[in-house]
């Protein structure tokens, strides 16, 4: 592993355990030329994926991205970035589950959608108002009202 601050080649792995979830493994770094520490986390991948965008375009696909999106549509809500993480993990890890080396990036979207009903509701409708693209105010009341079945049948 590289250092992130002075380019080394070679670092010393000082202490590694599971996060707290199980899904991947916190290693702490040293690197002998410089002397910084860092953290770096390790993950399964299962395969690679690569991401089908609306107009046909493909990119690779990255989780990061899941939890950005997440933490964007909670932003200033009672959830911790721990309760995300362990979201997008279980998103990621059904899309992987699916088989398919390349998803569709509505099956994405659906997929933080039904996380997010879950985990707040507002943070559901902050998503969607950017995911399901509404053309008309009658578009966004009447997704309220499906918002409201939805969470109740969630509880």
């Amino acid at each position: 592993m590289r250092c992130p601050f002075c380019g080394h080649d070679e670092t010393q792995v000082k202490d590694s355990r599971p996060t707290e979830d199980n899904s991947a493994i916190r290693r702490r770094r040293s690197c002998p030329e410089c002397e910084e520490r860092f953290t770096t986390f390790e993950r399964v991948q299962l395969r690679e994926m690569t991401v089908l965008k609306n107009g046909g375009r493909t990119q690779p696909f990255d989780a990061d991205k899941i939890i950005k999106s997440m933490q964007i549509a909670l932003r200033k809500r009672p959830v911790d970035l721990a309760q995300i993480e362990k979201e997008a993990a279980l998103i990621v890890h059904g899309l992987e589950s699916q088989g398919e080396a390349e998803i569709k990036s509505k099956t994405i979207g659906a997929a933080v959608m039904k996380a997010l009903i879950n985990i707040d509701a507002v943070g559901y409708i902050r998503y969607a108002s950017v995911y399901k693209d509404f053309r008309e105010p009658e578009d966004f009341n009447q997704f309220l009202e499906d918002a409201k079945t939805l969470q109740g049948k969630s509880k």
